[in-house]
């Protein structure tokens, strides 16, 4: 459980409704906690989500603070000391960017588009759906609102958030990076981000599944995945669209993904030589489209930028 709405929330991780009374609460626990004890058999990392869980809903006190809607015990959870502002979107030009960055005077990667916007839209209609139509939502970005959504609404907001972090760090690496943001992909939906960097063009994707995943036979399968979700396949199939029409070709494909994801900072997808895609962790983002797994050579950026400006459309 991390600060994200694509987590599972600690009354799904103990396994009961929000409106288990606390015996019931405290049974669950202690099954949990039995199942997934390493000394038992179990998986650390699930007796570990076991113990956070408990933190945050395991008092009478703790459970009201969390399902007001403020922070847990450890200070990882839920909204920063803005209340629901770390899930707003931001309306200046650096969106989740750290403060410090934003207080930086050194030049800013261009941007394009609008990272996160097209989630952010449907995350509100899947809410306003929820909710029910008829009925008026004073703060859509309520941390006790968005905490009592179903999972699948709030890994809506998750994806928005997780397009937004990526366009923060692309943002600080500089004057020498463009990137666009939420570009049309046709009937294959959008591309989230095409960044520009020396190393060459990247099509990239960012996402949040509120879970570990791992690479299988080519392609990211985890328990929190949807259904028939193939994200490998899905990237492969936006920024082949978006090559059509720009006639402009991608150096290399990545999945971003949060650091908790996944175990190492990047995976690759296919054969080594030629690999379909790249899973890469959050911190590891820069590293990469600063050319450490380009194929080698460059890009001729002057050309390539003004060719994706004037053939690019955005959704």
């Amino acid at each position: 459980m991390t600060d994200s709405p694509a987590d599972a929330t600690p009354y799904e991780v103990l396994g009961v409704p929000a409106t288990a009374d606390d015996d019931a609460l405290r049974r669950a626990y202690r099954r949990a906690a039995r199942e997934s004890h390493p000394d038992l058999g179990g998986d650390a990392q699930r007796f570990r989500r076991v113990q956070l869980a408990w933190e945050r809903i395991g008092t009478p006190a703790a459970r009201r603070a969390y399902d007001a809607g403020s922070r847990g015990p450890s200070g990882s959870d839920g909204p920063g000391p803005s209340g629901s502002s770390v899930w707003r979107p931001d309306s200046g030009r650096d969106a989740y960017a750290p403060p410090a960055a934003r207080r930086d005077t050194r030049p800013r990667a261009r941007s394009h588009g609008h990272p996160g916007g097209r989630s952010r839209e449907v995350f509100l209609q899947a809410e306003r759906e929820w909710v029910g139509l008829g009925d008026p939502i004073e703060d859509p970005y309520d941390p006790a609102l968005v905490r009592s959504a179903p999972r699948h609404v709030r890994r809506l907001l998750g994806e928005a958030l997780a397009e937004e972090t990526t366009a923060a760090i692309v943002a600080d690496m500089g004057i020498g990076v463009t990137v666009w943001h939420d570009l049309d992909a046709g009937a294959e939906g959008k591309l989230d981000h095409a960044v520009l960097t020396p190393s060459g063009l990247w099509a990239v994707e960012s996402i949040d599944w509120g879970g570990p995943v791992q690479v299988e036979h080519g392609e990211v399968v985890g328990e929190t995945l949807l259904p028939g979700e193939r994200p490998v396949k899905e990237l492969v199939r936006a920024a082949r669209a978006v090559q059509k029409q720009t006639r402009v070709r991608f150096t290399g494909r990545l999945l971003v993904v949060p650091d908790s994801a996944v175990d190492e900072d990047v995976q690759l997808v296919g054969s080594p030589k030629k690999p379909t895609a790249l899973v890469v962790r959050r911190s590891a983002l820069r590293q990469v489209l600063n050319g450490v797994w380009s194929p080698a050579g460059s890009v001729d950026v002057f050309d390539v930028r003004d060719r994706l400006q004037q053939t690019v459309r955005f959704v």
